[in-house]
């Protein structure tokens, strides 16, 4: 049995959290034996109710300021205790370092066997949010850190990531392993989606379709957006943002300040992947000019449906991208991104010619990429077994 541990997993929505259940499902669809870890969350069960695989969830109470996410509390949860005693797996895989980590290297090191762990996320930035002391800050870093080199093999999902994880601090090995999509369309159904979903949101025929997808925190630059976007607020556009996060309420009193209300929609979570396909089928420009994100699967999710992103200079998940071939890059600036946007609105040509090529270079299905993480998943095995003289 394969473990798949994250402390994030559906209802609850960000790139790691749908990279884990992505993992879960397409391991089961491929005939493997499978099992998710990961703490309880409001409205879980009907998750469970639907996965084809098992989910067992231990005891979590909210994060402080940090909504939707929580704090994971396996050991004291008896009956969770009880079951994990009785799970027995042949390879753990930790998309986060913290609570379900401490888990997953627990089970590799009384089972004998390897322990995967991919880094995902800044997690500096986040801990700088809500620890001021750069000291505590530094600790933090290092006790991640320390979670990795635990690890029989660490991943990567893009080559520039390696780059934060050094450092970081961590000096061993890394293996780059591609982040997919499950958004794949021909491109005559996207047109039909496109049409479709324009209509339902109110959209202008000559209005420009905006899109942000993502948790709603300061972190993704958000604020950068719509600073950017007050500077052509008298421009025909329309961006809308799903997802949700701690700064909603901060945000709504933003764009209000900014006199956007006519101009930003927030649609809030979207837990319906089809309806969300439709969406970024709608949109012309999918707007991403997070520093935060290592790796932006919200960006293959676009290019699926032939939607280019404009991202920032200076982006891990921007080294994707090719200027003006599969994508855009802007610098970091305000009055130079809030250009290109105008630029891009008046040329719905070029949008088009990069959507379309975002979609033949930087979308992978997740299916193709499970066939290169299973094969990597058995040479971990051999070798595992080799050193272990097993």
């Amino acid at each position: 049995m394969i473990g798949i541990f994250n402390d994030n997993f559906p209802p609850i929505l960000d790139g790691v959290a749908l990279t884990a259940q992505n993992y879960a499902y397409w391991l089961h669809e491929k005939g493997y034996d499978v099992r998710v870890i990961t703490p309880y969350a409001p409205k879980a069960k009907t998750v469970i109710s639907t996965a084809p695989y098992p989910i067992n969830r231990y005891i979590s109470i909210p994060i402080p300021f940090r909504h939707p996410y929580r704090y994971g509390m396996p050991y004291i949860d008896i009956p969770f205790l009880r079951n994990w005693r009785k799970m027995r797996f042949e390879l753990v895989h930790a998309h986060c370092p913290f609570t379900t980590a401490n888990l997953a290297y627990s089970a590799a090191q009384s089972q004998h066997i390897p322990l995967v762990a991919t880094f995902h996320s800044k997690y500096r930035q986040d801990f700088e949010h809500n620890v001021k002391n750069p000291k505590v800050v530094d600790w933090m870093v290092r006790r991640i850190i320390s979670f990795f080199e635990k690890a029989d093999e660490v991943w990567i999902p893009l080559p520039a990531v390696e780059e934060t994880l050094r450092e970081y601090g961590y000096k061993g090995h890394v293996e780059v392993v591609e982040n997919g999509n499950d958004f794949y369309t021909p491109t005559p159904l996207i047109e039909a989606m496109r049409t479709e979903m324009r209509e339902e949101l109110g959209m202008l025929p000559d209005e420009t379709m905006l899109l942000f997808v993502g948790q709603h925190t300061w972190e993704k630059n958000i604020g950068f957006i719509l600073d950017a976007l007050a500077l052509i607020k008298e421009k025909p556009f329309h961006l809308f943002m799903v997802g949700t996060g701690y700064a909603v309420r901060e945000i709504r009193h933003k764009i209000s300040a900014l006199g956007l209300h006519d101009r930003v929609t927030l649609l809030g979570n979207i837990h319906d992947r089809e309806r969300l396909k439709r969406i970024y089928a709608a949109s012309d420009l999918f707007i991403f000019p997070s520093l935060y994100d290592t790796c932006g699967l919200v960006v293959r999710e676009a290019a699926a449906m032939h939607t280019p992103s404009l991202m920032l200079d200076g982006s891990t998940a921007a080294t994707a991208i090719t200027n003006e071939v599969n994508g855009f890059i802007s610098p970091n600036s305000l009055k130079e991104y809030a250009q290109q946007i105008v630029s891009l609105m008046e040329h719905p040509e070029i949008l088009v010619r990069v959507g379309n090529k975002a979609s033949k270079t930087i979308s992978r299905s997740w299916e193709n990429v499970m066939d290169e993480v299973v094969l990597r998943y058995k040479d971990i095995q051999e070798t595992y077994k080799i050193k272990h003289g097993k």
